[in-house]
């Protein structure tokens, strides 16, 4: 399982999994829509969850299908890679409140995996963002801090807002860079923010 983070908030305590994750059946995806629905929203909100608990920004479905999240070893039960990738490819639409996105795929070639996997095709495409925060709600954990702090009109660099001392404590602290960047762009186009430099030199002030 590929993390984004190797910081962040401790979280010494171990994660609590929800009952439906000793039921057997919760581990292959039903065919009847309402019973498969049902099955793809409660492994969304215990995929956020367990990122949260383990302060994970994004993970690579091939190492993730044999850590406990999907495999659970006491019941002798493991998430198929095709039922895992069409819970990713559910939490990425609309329907699932896009709280997770496939990083690098374009629309071409995720519509052509998703025909191989039709045909039975084992393919474990890469790594994706699980968006316990989307972009947006990060932006408003970023202004949050920077008036609680005080931060108004100074400017810091990217570095310094993910892995200072200074954020330590921060949900954000440890956060993937290109996922900082993009929570900040939504501050940039309210206004409220404005980025300058170049790759590895990048800073922000905040309005």
């Amino acid at each position: 399982m590929a993390s984004t983070s190797a910081a962040g908030p401790s979280n010494n305590k171990p994660f609590q999994f929800p009952p439906h994750y000793a039921f057997p059946p919760f581990f292959t995806l039903q065919p009847t829509l309402s019973t498969r629905t049902s099955q793809l929203h409660s492994w969304s909100q215990l995929i956020q969850a367990y990122c949260r608990h383990h302060h994970l920004f994004s993970l690579t479905l091939i190492d993730a299908l044999a850590t406990p999240l999907f495999h659970n070893a006491p019941l002798r039960r493991q998430l198929s890679a095709r039922d895992a990738r069409a819970i990713v490819d559910w939490m990425s639409s609309a329907e699932g409140d896009s709280r997770a996105e496939w990083i690098g795929a374009a629309p071409k070639k995720a519509a052509a995996t998703a025909a191989a996997a039709a045909d039975g095709d084992e393919d474990t495409r890469g790594r994706f963002w699980v968006f316990w925060r989307k972009p947006e709600e990060w932006a408003g954990v970023l202004e949050a801090w920077v008036d609680a702090t005080g931060q108004r009109g100074s400017v810091l660099t990217l570095y310094e807002l993910a892995e200072s001392d200074a954020t330590a404590n921060q949900e954000f602290h440890g956060i993937d860079a290109e996922l900082l960047q993009r929570s900040l762009m939504v501050l940039v186009k309210r206004g409220k923010a404005q980025m300058f430099g170049g790759e590895g030199e990048m800073g922000v002030k905040f309005f």
